[in-house]
C-alpha cells in the first residue's frame, strides 16, 4: 500500500530547519521525499530517516527551474501518492548595502524564495485539492515583515514569498489545502550557527543559554501541529521566536 507522502524542500545540514520536519514528519507516520540541490546531503538525511525506521527518497532540483518543480511532483505521484503535505524552506540570507547590492544578487534571491515558491505552491495546491487536501507550509524570516539595514534584497524575496503563501490560502484555504507562512524570527541553533560562529556557540553552550536560539526540532514541531491543525481552527500564520528575541 501507498503511504501518504510529505515533500520537504530545502533540505540540508543534519541540525536544519527542513532536516527537522523532514524527521518530524516521518516520526508522524508519512512517507518522506527530500529535495534540494546538493545530493550528497540528502542521502545523508534520508539515510538517517530510514535507520530510525522511517521511509524516505531523494530527489535533487533547484526550485528556481519550473520543469524540475513540475518533474518532482510527477516522480512522487507516480511513486508515493498522495500527497499530503510540501514543505518549502529553501532560502538564503546574505547582509549587502543597498548600494552595493548588485542585481545578479537581488534577483537570485527573489528566483530562489518567491518564485521557487510560486513553482511549488502551483504544482501543490491543485494536486492536494485534487487528492482530499493537505497542508502547504512556507519557512517566512523576519524579513517576511520588515526590511532591515543592508537586507533588502533577502527582505524583498521574502516579502514576496507570504504574498504568494497568502493568495494560496484564499484561493485553496475552501479546496481543503491549508497553506500557512511560518515567520522564524531569529537565530537558529542549528549546524550554521555552530559552524560560522563556533566561540560564541561554545560560550552559550557554557551558559547554558543556548535556548536564547530557535531549536530545528522545536520548529519542526510547530510545522506539524500545523500540518494536523483541525480544520474549524487554522492557522495561516505564524511567528516563532525565542522567549528573549525583541519584536
Amino acid at each position: 500500500m501507498k503511504h501518504e507522502t510529505a515533500i520537504i524542500i530545502g533540505v540540508g545540514a543534519e541540525r536544519g530547519t527542513g532536516a527537522a520536519v523532514a524527521r518530524r514528519f516521518s516520526t508522524g507516520g508519512l512517507n518522506i521525499v527530500v529535495a534540494g540541490r546538493n545530493e550528497e546531503r540528502l542521502e545523508k538525511r534520508r539515510d538517517e530517516i530510514i535507520a530510525s525506521g522511517g521511509c524516505a527518497s531523494v530527489h535533487v532540483l533547484d526550485v528556481r527551474k519550473e520543469d524540475e518543480v513540475a518533474s518532482l511532483f510527477n516522480k512522487v505521484e507516480a511513486n508515493h501518492a498522495p500527497i499530503r503535505s510540501v514543505t518549502f524552506n529553501p532560502g538564503a540570507n546574505v547582509r549587502h548595502p543597498l548600494r552595493e547590492t548588485e542585481t545578479w544578487l537581488f534577483e537570485h534571491l527573489w528566483r530562489v524564495s518567491c518564485f521557487g515558491g510560486f513553482l511549488v505552491s502551483r504544482e501543490a495546491t491543485q494536486r492536494m485539492a485534487a487528492n482530499g487536501g493537505g497542508s502547504l507550509l512556507f519557512t517566512g524570516a523576519t524579513g517576511s515583515l520588515r526590511g532591515a539595514n543592508g537586507h533588502s534584497a533577502f527582505a524583498a524575496a521574502k516579502a514576496g514569498l507570504r504574498m504568494v503563501a497568502q493568495s494560496a490560502a484564499r484561493e485553496y484555504g475552501p479546496q481543503g489545502v491549508h497553506v500557512a507562512h511560518i515567520i522564524v524570527d531569529g537565530a537558529i541553533n542549528g549546524d550554521k550557527i555552530r559552524q560560522g560562529f563556533a566561540a560564541r556557540a561554545a560560550e552559550l553552550d557554557a551558559m547554558d543559554l543556548m535556548d536564547n536560539m530557535l531549536d530545528p526540532d522545536a520548529i519542526a514541531e510547530a510545522f506539524w501541529q500545523l500540518h494536523v491543525q483541525p480544520k474549524s481552527a487554522w492557522t495561516h500564520e505564524l511567528d516563532l521566536r525565542p522567549w528573549t528575541e525583541k519584536f
